[in-house]
Parts: C-alpha cells; sequence; structure tokens
C-alpha cells in the first residue's frame, strides 16, 4: 500500500511537468500565426498550399539559419479525395530551433524560368528562439 501512496504524487508531479513544457512541434499553416515563438528543441513544421502543375514552386530566400535547421525537404503532397488531375495540394517543410536568436523564415512562390517577375505569394515570419 505504501508503493501505491508514492506514485499518486508523482504521477500528479509528472502531469503537472507535461501540462506546463512547451508543445514539441509547431505547424504553421499561413503568415497569421507570425511572428513565431520557438523554444530550444521545437520542431516547426510549416505546410504551404501549392500547386506545382501551374508552374509555380516555393522557394526559400532566407531559412532563418542562424535559429532553425532543416530537418528535410520539401515534400509535396495532393489531397486524396481530390480525384482531379492537376488539382492543388500541400508542400511541407519540417525545421528544428537549434540555436537562440532571431532569424527570418521566407519563401517565395513564383515561376523558376522567370526570375524577374515578382512572386505570385510570399510567406514572411520572424522566428524567436528562447
Amino acid at each position: 500500500m505504501t508503493a501505491a501512496r508514492l506514485l499518486l504524487p508523482l504521477s500528479l508531479a509528472v502531469l503537472a511537468a507535461c501540462a506546463s513544457a512547451p508543445k514539441q512541434n509547431i505547424t504553421v499553416e499561413n503568415q497569421s500565426a507570425c511572428p513565431l515563438q520557438l523554444k530550444t528543441g521545437q520542431n516547426l513544421t510549416l505546410t504551404l498550399p501549392s500547386n506545382p502543375t501551374t508552374g509555380y514552386r516555393w522557394a526559400i530566400q532566407d531559412s532563418a539559419g542562424g535559429v532553425l535547421r532543416s530537418l528535410s525537404p520539401e515534400v509535396y503532397s495532393n489531397p486524396e479525395d481530390s480525384g482531379l488531375v492537376g488539382a492543388g495540394g500541400k508542400s511541407t517543410w519540417r525545421f528544428k530551433a537549434f540555436a537562440p536568436g532571431q532569424g527570418r523564415l521566407r519563401l517565395t512562390s513564383q515561376q523558376p524560368w522567370a526570375p524577374e517577375v515578382n512572386p505570385a505569394e510570399t510567406f514572411d515570419c520572424t522566428i524567436t528562439v528562447n
């Protein structure tokens, strides 16, 4: 019975610690989530609407390299239920906050063969890592 009495307070302490710990994974799907505050060690998943069949591709212009480290290259996925050839999907990038400081994560959507033309879309987010 003594072990059970010890487990209850220990369980409550673990639950309290989990509740106050920051989420390990942060997902951003639009610029309204910016500016973004992360803790060292947190993962950031950025998902943006994408349709490479139009010729427009997202390109990282500034990777917040002083505070973020890329965990994977861009991954494009189609919506499974669309059934339409050429339908838009999503592009996803994964990063990890590795150092305290501030950086800028900026991506532009444009046709790679027309770099002189202004981007169709821009994602620009200030990232602060504590």
